[in-house]
């Protein structure tokens, strides 16, 4: 289902099927009223090609549309660099509306603690940013994702939760 391009919506860019699983899955949980204001984009193929693809498709967008959130949904493995890296490439004019969030390793890792299934984890994901608790942002696998998160609470819960 694509988004009311008219009213503020969330753009995901997942980096692989895993990081989809999980966007999917919060997405379902966003208040039924609110799912044409969020989309989960096809998987790029690679941390890199979220980079890529997010620069060569979805700037432009993005400084057409003022009410175009995204978020750039890759694992870590195991570098906070890639995350300041990355963060590095946002242009200056989008900085405030684009959010780089992603397991410290894999999402696979995240399945084998206690957190149970994609959907499991996406639904408390969702829960969280509800309530704007931290039961699952606060695992050592997401916590990196502490200032990114607050961000992205701030500017999206009002028009994705209720």
């Amino acid at each position: 289902m694509s988004v009311n391009k008219d009213r503020p919506h969330v753009l995901v860019l997942p980096e692989d099927d895993a990081n989809r699983q999980l966007a999917d899955n919060f997405h379902i949980h966003v208040d039924w009223n609110r799912l044409r204001q969020m989309q989960v984009l096809r998987p790029a193929g690679g941390w890199t090609n979220v980079l890529k693809l997010f620069e060569s498709e979805h700037v432009v967008e993005m400084q057409r549309n003022p009410l175009r959130f995204m978020i750039l949904l890759f694992d870590l493995d195991g570098s906070v660099e890639r995350l300041k890296n990355a963060q590095a490439q946002i242009p200056e004019q989008l900085t405030g509306r684009v959010f780089v969030l992603g397991a410290l390793t894999t999402p696979e890792a995240l399945r084998r603690t206690n957190l149970g299934s994609y959907e499991d984890i996406g639904l408390a994901m969702a829960n969280d940013c509800r309530e704007g608790s931290d039961k699952v942002w606060s695992h050592e696998l997401l916590r990196h994702n502490a200032s990114e998160l607050a961000r992205l609470r701030e500017l999206v819960r009002p028009f994705l939760f209720v």
